[in-house]
């Protein structure tokens, strides 16, 4: 008898955790994923502000796949293409469909722009290395022009959409560039010509928070010299400037997309059933409704009876889950329904600032809170050398920063508005 084939669609927090749970249970596991690694998403600001390398944050899945000690598990780059459900068949583009015995879907995440025009177009997001790296060629090129051209009256200004933990961490991050790195690396530029402008549509910011740690979070921006707009809702989205549903409107360099996440674009022709923000709907245990033999996990799937935040802790727990229940339907066992286990809730703000909330327990601000921060997202780092890679990154810049702070840096890129002026970086 063959062992049970399962394919995982996405080799991120939750179909890692699905495959680590099957293959110690004996069965065969094979991923597929566009990219040739992991990316631990959490981290990828600190790539766009070039305090980590982009190697800090991914693992090769095919190092994943040599380490398994079951040898169970193995690994397919491609893209999806579809899904046979008829044949139980994975299309790719890549190779040889993939039969499975089961399916887990965990692809990951896309932008949900909310419908506001131009925001796929002139905005940059931060959901994979890529686009890390191009956030960060943006900035940097964008200093380089200033401090070229030593204009007085010429501004940077960068505006970050979504006032959760993506849209503080970044701002955190530039504001701390503008006001400490800058007058070391680009003293031709002053301060007030590189403007960071948060914008959140609600009056607060980091939502699910405390309304202490929700304060403390909009003092500590202000004092880094983050122009905090609440109540404030993009209209529309330019080249160069940016629309508010006030009416006024604000030219810019760079638009950062922070607000709202949706399924992943290529799940709408895989035949499923999509729910709110093209997710895939799936029900308390975890099976994509209508489907027996396929199952969802992580940021990519939706129940509508019980939805779930999508953060690291909510998918890893869904992966577990899934290849649990896999196993117990192949025993004949009931299936358990997903219930979180929410171990806390954290986000960082700048160099010693951070926030901390623990369901039953403590809120936590300050160097405490950011350094329990650092020490979970070290941890929680794939492999011994990105787990000592980014400490040795991370401490370098704690202990030598300011001048420490474009250690790492690229290639230039240009900018939608620096496109539409018509300037250009590249030789």
């Amino acid at each position: 008898m063959t062992e049970p084939h399962v394919v995982i669609v996405g080799g991120g927090f939750a179909g890692l955790h699905a495959a680590e749970e099957l293959t110690s249970a004996g069965y065969e596991v094979t991923i597929v994923d566009r990219h040739a690694y992991t990316t631990f998403q959490p981290l990828l600001y600190q790539v766009a502000m070039g305090a980590l390398n982009p190697g800090d944050v991914t693992y090769s899945l095919r190092r994943w796949a040599s380490n398994d000690r079951t040898h169970m598990a193995s690994f397919r780059r491609a893209t999806v293409t579809g899904i046979d459900l008829e044949n139980k068949q994975v299309m790719v583009s890549r190779g040889a469909p993939l039969h499975y015995d089961k399916l887990i879907v965990c692809p990951g995440v896309g932008a949900n722009y909310f419908g506001v025009p131009g925001a796929a177009e002139h905005t940059r997001l931060i959901y994979t290395r890529g686009q890390a790296l191009e956030v960060r060629d943006i900035i940097f090129s964008g200093l380089e022009l200033m401090a070229a051209d030593a204009d007085p009256n010429r501004r940077f200004t960068a505006v970050v959409v979504g006032g959760g933990a993506t849209g503080v961490e970044t701002a955190g991050a530039l504001a701390e560039m503008k006001t400490q790195a800058m007058p070391v690396l680009y003293p031709q530029i002053g301060v007030d010509n590189f403007h960071v402008v948060l914008v959140e549509m609600t009056d607060r910011l980091l939502g699910p928070f405390d309304r202490r740690l929700q304060r403390y979070t909009r003092r500590t921006l202000a004092r880094l010299g983050v122009d905090v707009r609440l109540n404030t809702a993009v209209k529309e989205v330019a080249a160069d400037h940016v629309d508010f549903a006030d009416g006024s409107r604000l030219e810019c360099d760079l638009v950062i997309w922070a607000s709202g996440v949706g399924g992943h674009p290529v799940v709408a022709d895989w035949g499923l059933p999509l729910g709110r923000a093209g997710r895939i709907v799936v029900d308390k245990d975890l099976r994509v409704v209508g489907h027996d033999d396929i199952y969802g996990a992580g940021d990519a799937v939706i129940c509508n009876d019980d939805p779930q935040p999508q953060l690291a802790q909510p998918a890893i727990q869904m992966g577990e889950l899934v290849a649990r229940n896999i196993i117990a339907a192949d025993k004949g066992e009931p299936r358990q329904e997903f219930v979180y286990n929410d171990k806390g809730t954290m986000a960082t703000i700048g160099r010693n600032a951070a926030v901390v909330q623990f369901p039953r327990g403590p809120r936590l601000t300050g160097f405490i809170a950011w350094l329990l921060w650092v020490v979970v997202h070290l941890m929680t780092l794939l492999g011994g050398r990105n787990r000592v890679s980014a400490m040795i990154n991370l401490g370098v810049r704690y202990f030598a920063w300011p001048r420490s702070a474009a250690g790492i840096v690229g290639d230039f890129q240009e900018s939608p508005a620096q496109l539409s002026r018509g300037e250009t970086t590249r030789e």
